[in-house]
Order: C-alpha cells, then sequence, then structure tokens
C-alpha cells in the first residue's frame, strides 16, 4: 500500500470516528475533499470546532470527507446536500460531463501547500539547478504535472528537465530517496511531517502566479433553496481562516486533534504557508473571491495536463449570489 493510500485510510477512519459523534441521525452535512489529511480542508475543522457555522447561520453538523474530487462531488449530489468543496478541475469537468452544479466561492487560491525538494544531501540548492535533471509528478493530467510544467516555463527550463511519472506522492518521495528521480514534489502537512529529510528547493506559491485550485461549490437546486444554510457555511469558513492567521496556536490544536497528527506538525505547516503567503502576496486561503486572472490560471494548468477540452463559459457555471458584498470585488 502507498504512502497516499496509507493516509487515506487513516483519514477514512478519521471520518467515520468524527461523523459518529458530531453528527445526530438527520444531519446537516457538508463535504470536503480531502478533509482529514489536507490543508486545504484545515478552515472546516476549526469553523466546526469553534461554532463557526452555527454562528452565521448554518448548522453544520458533521463533514464527510473524501479521498478525491469526484468521489466529493459524487457525495454531495448523492446526498441532497447543499455545500461541498473539491478542487477546481474535477467540478468543472462534472459540469461539463452534465453535473447540474455551480461554483461558489474560491476557497484556495495559491500552490502554497506544494513544494519541490531534493534530497537533504543532494548539490542542487534552487529550482534554476534543475536543467539537466529528472522532476518527479504523480501522474498525466494531474496538478503536479501541471504545476511542474508552469513552473519550468516561468524559470525558463522548459526543454531542460526529463520529467517523470511516478503514480502517487509517496512514489515520487521513494523514487527521490532512491536516486531515480533528483526532484520530487510534496504538500503540507507532509512537509512538516518529515522536516529535515528533505531541501526545499523552491514552493508553488512563490513560483505560480495566484491560481484557483480549489472552490466551494453546489447543485442547481440547492443553489435555490439553501441560500442562507450556504452563506453560513461560506461566512463560518471565512472566520475561521481569520483565526487560522490570528490564533494560530490555538487553531492548530484544533486541527492536529480531529487531523490525529502532532500539533507542532500542524503549526509548522501553518508557518510555513502563511509566511509564502506574506512574501508572494497571495493569500492560500481565499474567502470567497473568485477573481477572473486566478480561475483563467486554474483553467491553464488543466489545458496544460490536457484535462480541458472546451473552454467553460464563467457564467455558467459561476454563482457568486452566496457571496458578502466585499468579494464581489472582482465586478
Amino acid at each position: 500500500m502507498s504512502w497516499r493510500q496509507c493516509r487515506r485510510l487513516a483519514a477514512a477512519c478519521t471520518f467515520a470516528t468524527v461523523t459518529m459523534f458530531v453528527r445526530p441521525s438527520v444531519a446537516e452535512e457538508i463535504v470536503i475533499g480531502e478533509y482529514g489529511f489536507s490543508t486545504n480542508a484545515m478552515p472546516f475543522a476549526v469553523a466546526l470546532e469553534k461554532g463557526f457555522f452555527k454562528e452565521a447561520g448554518a448548522d453544520v453538523t458533521g463533514i464527510l470527507g473524501s479521498a478525491g474530487g469526484g468521489t466529493t462531488i459524487r457525495n454531495l449530489m448523492s446526498g441532497n446536500l447543499a455545500y461541498g468543496e473539491a478542487a477546481l478541475p474535477a467540478v468543472i469537468l462534472a459540469i461539463q460531463n452534465g453535473a447540474s452544479l455551480k461554483i461558489i466561492s474560491a476557497n484556495t487560491t495559491s500552490a502554497a501547500d506544494m513544494s519541490w525538494v531534493a534530497r537533504a544531501d543532494s548539490t542542487l540548492n534552487s529550482l534554476k539547478d534543475l536543467a539537466g535533471k529528472k522532476l518527479a509528478y504523480t501522474n498525466p493530467g494531474s496538478t503536479t504535472q501541471s504545476l511542474a510544467i508552469m513552473m519550468l516555463d516561468i524559470i525558463g527550463l522548459s526543454k531542460q528537465v526529463e520529467l517523470v511519472k511516478t503514480g502517487g506522492l509517496g512514489e515520487g518521495l521513494a523514487a527521490l530517496d532512491s536516486g531515480v528521480v533528483d526532484v520530487a514534489p510534496v504538500y503540507e502537512p507532509v512537509l512538516s511531517e518529515k522536516r529535515g529529510k528533505y531541501k526545499v528547493l523552491g514552493s508553488g506559491g512563490d513560483v505560480i502566479p495566484a491560481l484557483i485550485t480549489n472552490v466551494g461549490f453546489t447543485t442547481k437546486s440547492a443553489a435555490g433553496t439553501r441560500a442562507k444554510f450556504i452563506e453560513g457555511v461560506i461566512a463560518g469558513r471565512r472566520k475561521a481562516v481569520e483565526f487560522m492567521h490570528s490564533n494560530p496556536d490555538e487553531a492548530a490544536a484544533i486541527v492536529a486533534k480531529i487531523y490525529h497528527m502532532e500539533t507542532s506538525v500542524v503549526r509548522r505547516a501553518f508557518d510555513n504557508v502563511f509566511g509564502i503567503e506574506k512574501h508572494s502576496g497571495t493569500p492560500y486561503y481565499g474567502l470567497g473571491e473568485i477573481k477572473v486572472d486566478a480561475f483563467n490560471n486554474g483553467l491553464k494548468g488543466m489545458k496544460i495536463a490536457g484535462s480541458l477540452k472546451v473552454e467553460p463559459v464563467w457564467s455558467d457555471i459561476v454563482d457568486e449570489q452566496f457571496l458578502p458584498a466585499d468579494q464581489k470585488a472582482h465586478k
């Protein structure tokens, strides 16, 4: 079993434990991709624990997690749920395949959670040292592939680096450890878990321009009938993001409990992501606003990976009615 599969199995157990104790028989749930092991989902853990959803008018009684965007979308639709978060490509492709969905918020707006690393004893010191080297990515069409291609184009090494498919993030690190590749991608909080084992050559958040990676979404049916609940989820998540910045120690302890991690690991992940925010000028956690440039950069990644065949029409897939006034600024 791969590292990623092990994490997902552990996360699945976490999901079952969490929902067993927090939801009644008739639950008002939301479904969040990678809840329990990924940084993108951390604000939802904080919002639920601190009661921010309920304060904002959304009685969220449980959070269902899933290992991927497709599963998240299926869970939302089959459960008649009103709010979900998943990767932008998964939602767009589902809509283009006939799913009755709307994108309603931008939740992560940079690649600050991903870094490219070398072995600690490597002679490489920056991404510009990659010329003539081998760089791992997971699979064709993946985010790791598209970000790698975008990064190499930006630093001027597009044709000077060999991209190597490893099939998974854990497999990529194994290939790095054994010398099959020179550099591999790794996400938080795994990077913080393995502190000192690898040398960070660069972060996606520092190299790649602002791009929407994860979005809030709902069904067209729920958009017409569950507006107050959806608005409350967006507002509660926003308050959690602000709390994570102003009270990182308490927020890290909350996430660590729900994610079954060491608090110090979560705290380091916060420091890394928030630190990249400061010097890149782009927040990792968005508050909802769906900026056109960041949205288009997300589409660019899909095009590079070969997963986007038809250009989506903005007005057909985005519904901003649930966002607070200050998050509709792109207009």
